[in-house]
């Protein structure tokens, strides 16, 4: 038998009796990623100042590869539709900004191919594949730049992110500040006397018009507490520690300002869908709520998300960072209570059914009318007087396009979702649960190759017209 090391007294005397010597090297173990977990990290071993220039350094190249993106899918420019506005009279943008596939020459042909055929060619138009968050690996709730400069005056906050900003442009958002209507004050009209409403100004404009207990629900809507991003702990995405932020900053005076987050149910982080905020008006006669998440009252709506949405869906990291417990019997119930108060923007061409009053309705909106009802599937799923049907419907996405990595975000099933409102329709782009639709014409045509209705070009312009009187 063979020995070899180098030699010493003690291995000459074992080889010589015949005892073999084996000797290891000791090596490194290669790095591997660590395992997939559904839990944030809560000690942070990184000091908060190198967090804040490591991703303060990256993040010009984070939004280019995002707004790269949004031009390769869309046209972007701002060409406003002709004599149409939303409620305050913002301009709403016309025409269907999703690009066409190379391939194809014409929405009309690429209506006419098979799912499989666009699947496996690979001509399911890009701008109607599921939209990733500006950052989809880090995630968390991003604010329009308009909202950020009126809550730094207005309420001396500064809910700037150093890590990234906000992706899509103004003029394809809502107006904003948005009107406000109560179901119980219709002879008032727009009650926001063009403010946003926060916690400095609530009491002054709503003294008077809500009784006790509402101001006390609205109190709590507009009071800032601690969330994911914006907090006081280390890992907080804001150069100075924050309050947090109030249910109004999203779904600012009752409506949307289209803020966007990331749905905190779903892992791991790749399969977690964007978020584009739903307006609060109508609630009133909904019966679902959450895009996906199908709650049963708005009372349960409210609390998930203080207690869980906030947080990414993450109870440990909420214990940390302050998660605010409301209570159900009175906070929950008066918060709803308002909720439930936000109507639809009025509708001077809808009759007390919800439908066109021929009189003031003109032919082309006539036309639309009946092919929402006929042809387009529209009232399927959307039927009058308010245009929902309260139930959750999966459209199969999935059928026209391969799983795909898109910025971070797994392009794959979108699941069921809930039919959301179509009264005041105009008045809330982005369409669509993520976003993705910029503009009513891109959601007819979206929808047109999902349902296979095959509308042809006047039809699609009728059915748009039929939509902005809603």
């Amino acid at each position: 038998m063979s020995c070899y090391q180098p030699s010493s007294r003690l291995t000459t005397l074992l080889c010589a009796v015949g005892v073999t010597l084996v000797f290891t090297q000791t090596t490194t173990a290669p790095a591997q990623d660590p395992p997939p977990s559904s839990y944030a990290p809560v000690k942070i071993s990184e000091p908060f100042a190198a967090v804040v220039d490591r991703m303060a350094a990256a993040k010009a190249s984070v939004m280019k590869r995002q707004m790269d993106l949004l031009k390769q899918r869309y046209d972007l420019d701002n060409r406003p539709a002709q004599g149409v506005a939303m409620s305050r009279g913002k301009p709403i943008q016309a025409g269907t900004r999703a690009r066409l596939p190379e391939a194809v020459s014409s929405w009309e042909q690429l209506a006419r191919l098979k799912p499989a055929e666009m699947r496996e060619k690979g001509l399911w138009p890009k701008g109607f594949l599921p939209l990733p968050h500006p950052n989809h690996a880090e995630g968390g709730m991003v604010f329009p730049k308009f909202h950020l400069d009126l809550i730094k005056q207005q309420e001396a906050r500064d809910l700037t992110r150093f890590d990234l900003d906000y992706d899509l442009p103004e003029h394809f958002l809502p107006e904003f500040p948005p009107p406000i209507y109560l179901t119980t004050r219709l002879d008032l009209g727009d009650v926001s006397q063009g403010q946003v409403v926060t916690l400095t100004n609530y009491y002054e404009l709503f003294n008077g018009i809500f009784n006790p207990k509402q101001l006390e629900g609205l109190r709590l809507l507009v009071t800032p507490f601690p969330q994911q991003q914006f907090n006081q702990t280390e890992d907080r995405r804001t150069l100075k520690a924050s309050a947090g932020v109030s249910c109004f900053e999203c779904h600012v005076n009752g409506h949307t300002n289209a803020a966007t987050h990331l749905v905190g149910d779903i892992r791991p982080q790749e399969f977690r869908h964007r978020i584009d905020t739903p307006s609060l008006r109508g609630v009133n006669v909904q019966r679902l709520f959450g895009s996906q998440r199908a709650l049963r009252s708005v009372e349960d709506f409210t609390e998930f998300e203080q207690r869980a949405a906030y947080f990414d869906g993450d109870p440990v990291i909420a214990a940390k960072k302050g998660v605010n417990i409301l209570d159900r019997g009175s906070q929950v119930h008066a918060m709803a209570e308002v909720q439930e108060l936000f109507d639809f923007p009025p509708a001077p061409k809808l009759d007390i059914f919800g439908k066109l009053d021929p009189e003031k309705a003109t032919e082309v909106e006539m036309r639309g009318q009946e092919v929402f009802f006929g042809k387009a599937q529209c009232a399927v799923c959307h039927p009058a007087p308010y245009y929902t049907d309260n139930l959750m419907h999966n459209l199969r996405t999935e059928r026209f396009y391969k799983t795909q990595m898109v910025n971070g975000r797994k392009a794959s099933a979108d699941g069921p979702i809930k039919t959301f409102p179509l009264r005041g329709v105009k008045d809330s782009p982005p369409y669509l649960h993520d976003g993705r639709l910029l503009t009513l014409e891109d959601t007819v045509e979206f929808f047109n190759l999902v349902l296979g209705v095959q509308l042809t070009e006047q039809e699609k312009a009728d059915l748009v017209a039929f939509l902005l009187c809603l």
